[in-house]
């Protein structure tokens, strides 16, 4: 599929979905399709299903018209898959997914097998926002759009400064700038900005996480009991794992998160050669490979000892002096 148009012709009804938990990529690629359908093919009746996302991305048009489950019955034409590695991390529409006449994959996960009948995967675009770019006739992207695609991209790059960021990645960013968003405001509300609480949680990580492996792997932990205490939600932990990333000396940053007892949810960041993505595939999670993530059980040190192993291994293959 070259472009999205090829693929809508005698189309009804399409639905769009993201992954569980939806970050600032998943929104906003979802978001930007969903507006560039509404506004370019009002006569396809379309749908987009996510968990409630983040209020940090209410700037977005039309945000309120995300569905957060799914209770209809007929079947769609075509089901956009959209920043989701596999079929099972597909959010609240999984059964949606299941009835659709078509289903099309716009992703950028290495991990990514091609689970559509259609696939648009490329892991060595920074985000699938930027993949969604690619399929969309430029000249039909409103600010609207441009609005949406432009915070997944911020969001999957550390704001144009992980590896992933290319040239290319930066020659879109400006078509979209062109287009007159506030690229400013995006940013800083998107991204940058925290609620108080947001601010006391991470410090409660910083200041309890632990170095290992000589100091080149750091780990940062929340259990369930801090994020009641402080009243904060999954979505409310975006960030951490970048903080400590950035920590001098290390290659490798871990950031679990208590989801139930005896069951974590694991983010992974990486500076240099080790592929954390090689960790999280073995405990049948994914991503890239410089980040990725799973769902661990056990007990917090069970979860700790069983990924430094895997990643003690590569850090003394590939990170030896």
């Amino acid at each position: 599929m070259e472009k999205i148009a090829s693929e809508l012709k005698g189309i009804k009804r399409a639905a769009i979905a993201g992954h569980v938990r939806p970050d600032g990529d998943c929104v906003g690629s979802c978001m930007g399709l969903y507006l560039y359908l509404r506004e370019n093919y009002p006569e396809i009746e379309t749908d987009i299903y996510l968990e409630k996302p983040r209020d940090a991305f209410s700037m977005i048009s039309h945000l309120d018209e995300i569905r957060t489950a799914y209770t209809d019955e007929e079947a769609y034409d075509v089901f956009f898959v959209i920043d989701t590695s596999t079929s099972d991390r597909i959010g609240v529409a999984w059964e949606a997914y299941q009835k659709a006449k078509k289903k099309i994959c716009i992703d950028h996960h290495v991990s990514n097998k091609g689970f559509g009948d259609i696939n648009v995967v490329k892991p060595d675009v920074s985000s699938a926002s930027e993949v969604l770019f690619g399929v969309l006739d430029e000249e039909k992207i409103s600010k609207s759009v441009a609005e949406a695609i432009y915070m997944g991209m911020a969001h999957d790059t550390g704001v144009f400064k992980f590896s992933s960021t290319t040239p290319e990645t930066l020659r879109i960013a400006a078509k979209l700038m062109e287009k007159g968003i506030d690229f400013t405001s995006i940013i800083d509300e998107t991204f940058f900005q925290k609620s108080y609480v947001q601010n006391q949680i991470l410090g409660r990580c910083l200041m309890e996480s632990i170095m290992l492996l000589d100091g080149k792997c750091i780990i940062g932990c929340i259990r369930k009991r801090d994020m009641e205490f402080y009243g904060v939600e999954p979505k409310d932990l975006d960030g951490i794992v970048d903080q400590l990333r950035i920590t001098k000396g290390v290659e490798v940053a871990i950031f679990l998160y208590e989801v139930k007892t005896q069951e974590f949810k694991v983010s992974m960041r990486s500076n240099g050669p080790v592929d954390v993505n090689v960790a999280a595939s073995y405990f049948s999670g994914g991503g890239h490979v410089k980040a990725a993530g799973c769902t661990m059980q056990g007990s917090v040190y069970d979860v700790i000892n069983n990924l430094t192993g895997h990643i003690e291994k590569q850090i003394k293959e590939k990170c030896s002096d």
